[in-house]
């Protein structure tokens, strides 16, 4: 109705012939005011009007999401009846990728099997537990456990932080002449980096043939900056006990590289030799020594004690294994002392563990590496390998080594390593001349 009113009122206006300004500002002021007013009660006919409508569900926003439903494709499956339950639903995964995935020509299911292992295989933060591809497992690694091989001559082991470490250059080999030291942090290959792969990965890029050239480029302990080494491979022969010292000397220096096969019969030719001497004590040298079979270490140690056992082990389900000395050892009567430091690894802990705790000899040097585990290789179907962790080594009272190593009854050690060695040597003539002298008082 208001409506109508404005429009006969502006009709009329429009009509007259008004002279006077006054009357012609009053008369707009009073039109304006009433579509004002007309506007608004329009506006509040709307706001009523919407108020009586069912109101709008599920509209969309950006502050709530709108998520498809899912649905539970898993019965429809069939997944094969032999999978665990436990990873049912890796092959669920597998499977809808196979089916589901927008790109299939980029599906590699090799790369997809392995890369699932690798994940399996990191989740149990294990650096000594690896996989190993097809290609790395064809090569042969058998050889450095039967006397010689070819290579730069150096130990490495994985690290907690997943890094190759050197754990010692061999005696008289090309990476030792090279300036390679225990504790070296591999870096990199022939100019690319190994970060990622797993030991044997890596050992098979520095393992060749002799005459042939590598480099390396590692981080040398407490030094700054990194250092890249060309090493010329060789013929790597691992003579594994030494003697090294003199007819005259009182104390015989029986120095032990590695542990091998042939370890043993090479220590017990020594000790047979030494028989014909009056020498009066043993410094038995186990610094730089990577380890090498169990079997080994437990038959050089037995030629040290009378009885007991040399270590055990226990595996993941908590059986423990113990390992005996063997009899007819040729020198558990005489003193001694044994030398360790941090190149001191596996088969070099077990036997120095022993001579700790059963208070055969005193340890002298720097606390050893710390690796003390059982390793196997399962071979899989892919031609692939699973290398792991089945079992920790113990000393006999109880010492887990794996991460922990051996602790010296006396430290002596120096920045630089050749004092070290030199200090600790001392040490050990001073400490077995004591053993000597209260043994003869006694």
């Amino acid at each position: 109705m208001l409506k109508y009113l404005i429009l006969i009122t502006i009709y009329e206006v429009s009509t007259l012939h008004l002279k006077n300004n006054i009357l012609y500002l009053i008369i707009t002021i009073f039109i304006t005011s009433l579509i004002f007013i007309s506007g608004c009660s329009y506006l509040q006919d709307e706001k009523i009007s919407e108020s009586h409508t069912t109101p709008t569900t599920n509209i969309k926003t950006f502050d709530e999401p709108n998520f498809p439903q899912g649905f539970d494709h898993t019965k429809n499956l069939d997944s094969p009846s032999d999978v665990p339950d436990e990873i049912k639903v890796i092959w669920e995964a597998w499977k809808y990728i196979q089916d589901d995935y927008v790109d299939q020509e980029s599906l590699d299911p090799k790369i997809m099997a392995e890369e699932a292992i690798k994940a399996m295989i990191a989740s149990i933060g294990d650096p000594q537990t690896t996989y190993i591809k097809p290609e790395v497992l064809a090569g042969s690694f058998g050889d450095m456990y039967k006397g010689n091989f070819e290579g730069i001559g150096a130990h490495v082991t994985i690290n907690s932080a997943g890094k190759i470490v050197i754990v010692a250059p061999i005696e008289g080999g090309p990476a030792k002449a090279a300036g390679i030291k225990s504790g070296d942090i591999i870096l990199s290959v022939d100019g690319k980096s190994i970060e990622g792969l797993s030991l044997l990965e890596v050992v098979a890029l520095i393992r060749g043939p002799k005459g042939s050239t590598v480099t390396i480029e590692v981080k040398h302990l407490a030094m700054q900056k990194n250092e890249t080494i060309e090493i010329i491979r060789d013929v790597i022969v691992l003579p594994t006990v030494l003697l090294r010292s003199s007819e005259d000397d009182p104390y015989a220096h029986i120095r032990i590289t590695n542990f091998y096969p042939n370890t043993n019969d090479q220590l017990k030719n020594i000790l047979k030799n030494l028989e014909k001497r009056n020498y009066q004590g043993i410094i038995l040298d186990l610094r730089g020594n990577p380890g090498g079979t169990l079997k080994a270490a437990i038959e050089v140690t037995s030629q040290f004690l009378e009885d007991g056992i040399v270590m055990y082990s226990i595996d993941g389900k908590g059986k423990r294994t113990d390992y005996k000395v063997l009899p007819e050892g040729l020198a558990t009567k005489k003193p001694m002392v044994v030398l360790i430091n941090r190149g001191s690894a596996s088969s070099s802990e077990v036997l120095a563990g022993a001579i700790q705790d059963t208070n055969r000899g005193l340890i002298i040097g720097s606390r050893s590496y710390g690796k003390g585990g059982i390793n196997i290789l399962r071979q899989l179907s892919n031609k692939g390998g699973l290398y792991i962790t089945i079992k920790y080594w113990f000393t006999p009272n109880g010492t887990r080594i794996h991460e922990t190593g051996i602790q010296p009854d006396i430290i002596v050690t120096d920045s630089d390593p050749k004092i070290a060695d030199i200090n600790q040597l001392n040490k050990a003539k001073e400490e077995l001349k004591k053993i000597i002298t209260n043994k003869s008082e006694a």
